[in-house]
């Protein structure tokens, strides 16, 4: 969007600078700040000050006349001016639909942040699904006119050729056939679920592992210790992201029977990759999948089971939901998604 100008702004008190990928545009200015998060924040909700838009024009110092919109990627605490409009992003509402995965921290925290109070303000809203625009609608008693889908596109190492992974599997000592998953470790992931089918489905006799991977989150303790003391399954921890694709394509199956996701980035990730997938029939997932993964109802763990030993007994079907799945991946771009985005700036 040449005709625009942006302003990319970062705060932290740290010091050193903010990573932000170089570029050479003339219409993209930079305005870094180094206040301490807690005081800004504890004076934007007692005090609505400071005015982040008037805030950043003093900064710029008659760089531009006015700030037209304030893009916010994420729920955060914000003060605009009435003069100023919003494009507010929100990624699901798991914060308010699945209140009973959240910590007490995280519970306050959202308060705090007056998240309706903030969907009522923004001029626009963008969600990454129709499921998380009629949940916001719903929630928030916002019209669905307001409310706009941006399918988010996959990463570029998700696109990336045939690669070898000898490192990769060597570095994990990887075993030759195994059923994946990758997501935080928390309750709404319904790990345990997995783990349950994965020793009902007798796989481990025919040489399956099962390897789960992820950043550990709230209520992880207990699903760590089940992992721990199940034949057959191995925690790799967190993953780096230059590690991904070969995890992925590796597999020979990608589970992923979450309770509630706004997108679900993992399965396209996966399709992309060409491994199979098998999610739940809940929230945005059927949405973003369509009929290119094996679809379960993630509170049956006989589901989860069948699905497992039909798409690992039989080649035809696996091949099936591989073509199915990278087809499909195709349709996510970051292309399509700024073009969408450019379109709101009327």
């Amino acid at each position: 969007g040449p005709e625009h100008t942006y302003i990319l702004f970062a705060n932290q008190s740290r010091k050193g600078v903010i990573a932000l990928p170089q570029h050479d545009k003339k219409n993209v200015h930079i305005v870094y700040t180094n206040i301490p998060n807690k005081l800004l924040h504890m004076s934007i909700v007692f005090f609505g000050l400071p005015c982040l838009d008037r805030w950043l024009l003093k900064k710029l110092k008659g760089v531009v006349d006015g700030i037209d919109y304030f893009f916010s990627p994420n729920l955060g605490f914000c003060a605009l001016s009435r003069g100023c409009k919003q494009i507010l992003t929100l990624h699901d509402m798991s914060f308010k639909i699945y209140t009973e995965c959240l910590t007490q921290k995280r519970r306050l925290w959202h308060t705090v942040l007056r998240p309706k109070a903030q969907a009522k303000r923004a001029t626009k809203i963008i969600v990454p699904s129709d499921t998380t625009k009629r949940d916001v609608a719903r929630e928030f008693g916002v019209s669905l006119e307001k409310i706009t889908t941006i399918y988010p596109g996959i990463s570029s190492w998700c696109l990336a050729g045939v690669q070898d992974f000898t490192a990769v599997r060597n570095y994990y000592a990887l075993p030759e056939k195994y059923i994946f998953f990758l997501g935080t470790i928390e309750p709404r992931k319904n790990i345990i679920q997995i783990i349950e089918a994965y020793k009902e489905s007798q796989l481990h006799k025919k040489g399956y592992s099962l390897l789960i991977a992820g950043k550990l989150g709230w209520k992880s303790k207990k699903i760590i210790e089940y992992m721990q003391k199940t034949s057959g399954v191995v925690y790799l921890g967190y993953i780096p992201e230059e590690h991904k694709k070969a995890l992925y394509t590796l597999a020979s199956v990608f589970v992923y029977p979450s309770m509630y996701e706004g997108f679900g980035f993992p399965v396209v990730e996966a399709m992309a990759c060409g491994v199979p997938v098998i999610t739940s029939n809940r929230s945005s997932l059927p949405e973003v999948v369509s009929s290119s993964a094996y679809l379960v109802n993630p509170t049956i763990r006989q589901d989860l089971t069948d699905a497992m030993l039909r798409i690992l007994s039989s080649e035809s079907l696996r091949r099936y939901y591989i073509q199915k799945g990278k087809v499909r991946a195709e349709q996510y771009s970051w292309s399509l998604a700024a073009k969408k985005f450019l379109s709101l700036l009327d």
